[in-house]
């Protein structure tokens, strides 16, 4: 790649041809505010809050779409450039409500704040507009199962409609009408849950501002945990532990675990239960499906259904593939059949008395929770709550718990014992990989050293595939994470592409980079891998555990002992299994 020479602020620098004016600047630590740029995702510069001067030019450019030229002589701050930005935010204020206060976005999340901040804008002469927009809204809030969308919030930087369209592919919202009535919304401004949105959340974790959030579901939780009449227990996921501290001010890549669970447990659960359980139990219910599938002439290729952002997605715009998917529902689903059968049996408590909170990172589940198809007990729901992980970092901050300070707390026994197999479930390719280190052994009747798989790691490629020899098989695996890469490799199947065993994660990255983990910014989006760094601490959890495959879990191997009879089984079938349904009409 050639490199060409350009002057920003009258220093000179050497990149490569095919930057941009922002990036460029990035390099000599130089930096230009930006709105509605989000690096790969967004890049149409229509706030206008990166105007720069470039020698030659009359007009002010906007930096995060004009490419460098050799001998480029830049100016990024002047009285008139400074004059264009203030005056462009001071606009977007100008319709954008003042109810700040009542926001679930933070000073620092908030990118509309911070920026305003910086530019010390002067709003006062466009109080009354805000007034009017506080008093009269443009457009009704829209509150779904999993998403709440406040257009009267939206500055109509498009990065929601970038990702829905471009990268998800998913196409649930778009630019309606034109000039000051335009408005981000469903086609013919239907609610979010009458349209083909799958709920992702990938939209709320691009917004710039509180437009886009997800459904709030503490007070349901909170009223329960109060109920001296109800026994509250908690379940979370992998990628949580791996993204919470970033909400009290940890490096991203954390691993919280210990205190995790100590500030649930001073939140007043219960009992405070692993999801990790519940994905080793996948994994054993999976892998037996995959092999009888393989030797029984079934369905192939066999295709996960952890994600359900992804089997919503197949809904709608695969039903041909329905009976592809694994009939095993998702790890906190299956965990929560299990506490309201299994836990609650052994230790002689009504089921009805129970309550299952999920912490998962991702808004969808919120959405599966309420599927009637996934009530296994006298018709309970498996799961009676969803809280983001964004939602435990409220609950936390609200009773006042001083999070880093807190000493570390294992998992309740039985349901808090997990291996590593379980733990990688949190990032693109951990299912995969988790799967065939089972389905290794169980094939060839051995305990294989097998165990890292590292053709199906990685967040670069979208679509990751490879061809595993495991006893007298081949299998043609294949991962893809995020629904844009989802769609193009199902399009392959319908062209007759063969595959054996398919993942499918909704979102990019996988749940590490799930709709309800803590917001990063664009100027950490746009620069940092953080997705990486949330997958480097499960990959590393999974390094240091003692048990790193599901099959040796001595309490799953206890639960199939006492309770549910073998893998696959019926038992296991009714507790552990569920059915799609084609939404494509």
């Amino acid at each position: 790649m050639s490199k060409v020479h350009v002057t920003i602020d009258g220093i000179q620098v050497y990149v490569p041809d095919n930057y941009t004016i922002l990036e460029a600047a990035k390099e000599i630590n130089i930096h230009i505010p930006t709105l509605c740029f989000l690096k790969d995702v967004s890049e149409l510069g229509c706030c206008r809050m990166c105007l720069v001067e470039i020698k030659g030019k009359k007009e002010l450019q906007a930096a995060c779409v004009h490419p460098v030229k050799d001998g480029m002589e830049v100016i990024t701050h002047s009285a008139r450039i400074n004059r264009y930005r203030k005056k462009n935010l001071e606009l977007i204020l100008s319709n954008h409500p003042a109810r700040c206060q009542s926001c679930t976005r933070s000073i620092s999340q908030c990118e509309l704040q911070v920026l305003a901040n910086k530019l010390d804008v002067e709003s006062n002469n466009y109080l009354k507009y805000q007034d009017s927009i506080t008093m009269n809204p443009k457009s009704d809030i829209d509150e779904g199962v999993s998403l709440f969308r406040d257009p009267n919030r939206c500055v109509l930087c498009r990065r929601c409609v970038s990702i829905c369209n471009n990268i998800q592919t998913v196409g649930a919202i778009s630019p309606l009408f034109r000039g000051m009535s335009t408005v981000i919304g469903t086609a013919g401004m239907n609610a979010i849950d009458s349209s083909v949105c799958v709920n992702c959340g990938q939209c709320i974790s691009v917004c710039p501002t509180g437009a886009l959030q997800e459904h709030r579901s503490l007070d349901g939780v909170m009223d329960d945990l109060y109920d001296p009449d109800k026994i509250v227990i908690a379940q979370t996921a992998p990628a949580v532990r791996a993204a919470l501290g970033e909400e009290f001010g940890n490096p991203i890549g954390t691993n919280v675990t210990g205190k995790m669970v100590t500030a649930l447990k001073m939140l007043g659960f219960d009992k405070v239960f692993d999801t990790n359980t519940g994905a080793d139990l996948t994994i054993m219910e999976e892998g037996t499906e995959l092999i009888d599938r393989i030797r029984g002439g079934g369905v192939l290729p066999l295709i996960t259904s952890c994600s359900p952002g992804w089997v919503k997605f197949c809904e709608h715009n695969f039903p041909e593939f329905l009976p592809n998917l694994s009939s095993c529902k998702s790890p906190h689903e299956m965990l929560g059949a299990i506490i309201k059968s299994y836990y609650a049996e052994k230790n002689g408590i009504d089921p009805k008395k129970i309550v299952v909170v999920s912490v998962m990172p991702c808004t969808a589940k919120k959405f599966e929770a309420q599927r009637p198809e996934l009530a296994s007990v006298e018709d309970l729901p498996d799961v009676d709550h969803v809280i983001t992980t964004r939602e435990l970092a409220r609950m936390i901050r609200q009773i006042g718990i001083d999070f880093n300070s807190l000493s570390d707390t294992n998992f309740d026994d039985p349901l808090g014992m997990s291996t590593g197999a379980g733990l990688i479930f949190g990032t693109t390719g951990g299912v995969m990989e988790a799967a065939l280190r089972t389905v290794n052994d169980l094939l060839t009747g051995t305990n294989s050293d097998a165990l890292d798989y590292n053709e199906v790691r990685g967040i670069d490629d979208g679509i990751k595939e490879a061809t595993v020899k495991i006893a007298d098989l081949e299998l043609k695996v294949a991962v893809a994470h995020g629904l844009g890469n989802a769609r193009r490799l199902m399009d392959r199947l319908r062209a007759g592409e063969r595959f054996d065993f398919i993942e499918v994660m909704a979102c990019p990255g996988g749940c590490i980079n799930g709709g309800g983990q803590p917001l990063q910014v664009s100027d950490v989006r746009n620069w940092i891998d953080f997705k990486e760094k949330r997958a480097h601490a499960l990959y590393a959890g999974d390094q240091k555990m003692i048990m790193r495959k599901s099959h040796n879990n001595p309490a799953i191997r206890r639960l199939y002992k006492e309770y549910l009879g073998f893998a696959g089984g019926m038992k296991a079938h009714k507790l552990l299994h569920t059915h799609y349904t084609d939404r494509s009409e």
